[in-house]
């Protein structure tokens, strides 16, 4: 696995907001962190960085303690996606640069300048790379986030809510990229998403989270209605669209 978290417990202010937590996701695997707001979601991606420190319980990444690395080697080994960027006074290309600073020894390399340019084409942001990036809007702000997180290469990829402030063209352009890109490179990514359906069509995997604490965890297509109902607190069927599952409100 490339990813395992075991038991891991926090609070803030001594209050608990993961209580026990575990579960696994491998080479290849994109899970999605499910559960409604406030329950831990967020939380749980900043203690995977080592952003938060847990009370107790063990992070490992490639079979190493995320916990005891430094700084350096968690962002060679984890790409993190923020709900929100700031925008700095950076051109969007330079922006997209600043993800290979784990790899940059002395100085910017041809390699490295070649990997940020494939990583623009790759999120259609090639003909923005002289922008501000104070002057996008905030999709495109986002769109340079995943791709500054794409050319750290990392093994390990963590998303909070990466499209949240998209719209549905370029949800699906950044999921497809997504997919792409664990699948090519065999990495492990985790997500946490409010958009049931969303989370149903691209996610392998799925983790729910009720009262702090793992609810259910397992393959996409093991999630059934009564798993939403007892999290969410709302009656609803699943039907197949196309082949795909589609959570639907009972009214």
């Amino acid at each position: 696995m490339i990813l395992d978290v075991k038991n891991i417990n926090f609070s803030y202010n001594s209050r608990p907001v993961l209580s026990d937590v575990s579960f696994s996701a491998g080479a290849g695997e994109l899970m999605a962190i499910l559960g409604p707001n406030g329950v831990g979601k967020t939380t749980l991606l900043k203690c995977i960085n080592a952003i938060h420190r847990p009370s107790s319980g063990e992070i490992l990444v490639d079979g190493q303690d995320v916990l005891t690395m430094t700084p350096n080697k968690i962002a060679r080994s984890i790409g993190y996606v923020a709900q929100r960027s700031e925008a700095a006074w950076l051109t969007v290309f330079d922006a997209v640069l600043m993800g290979r600073k784990p790899h940059i020894k002395w100085k910017v390399s041809d390699k490295d300048l070649k990997i940020v340019e494939a990583g623009l084409r790759r999120l259609h942001l090639d003909e923005l790379s002289l922008r501000y990036v104070t002057q996008l809007s905030g999709g495109e702000l986002q769109k340079v986030s995943v791709a500054r997180a794409l050319v750290q290469e990392p093994h390990l990829m963590l998303l909070d809510e990466p499209t949240s402030s998209l719209d549905l063209k370029n949800q699906i352009e950044i999921l497809k990229i997504l997919r792409r890109v664990v699948d090519e490179h065999r990495i492990a990514a985790v997500m946490t998403m409010h958009d049931l359906n969303t989370a149903l069509r691209y996610a392998q995997k799925f983790l729910l989270l009720k009262d702090h604490k793992v609810f259910a965890t397992g393959h996409i297509e093991e999630i059934t209605p009564e798993m939403i109902e007892e999290v969410y607190e709302v009656h609803v069927t699943i039907q197949k669209v196309d082949g795909y599952p589609v959570v639907v409100p009972k009214l």
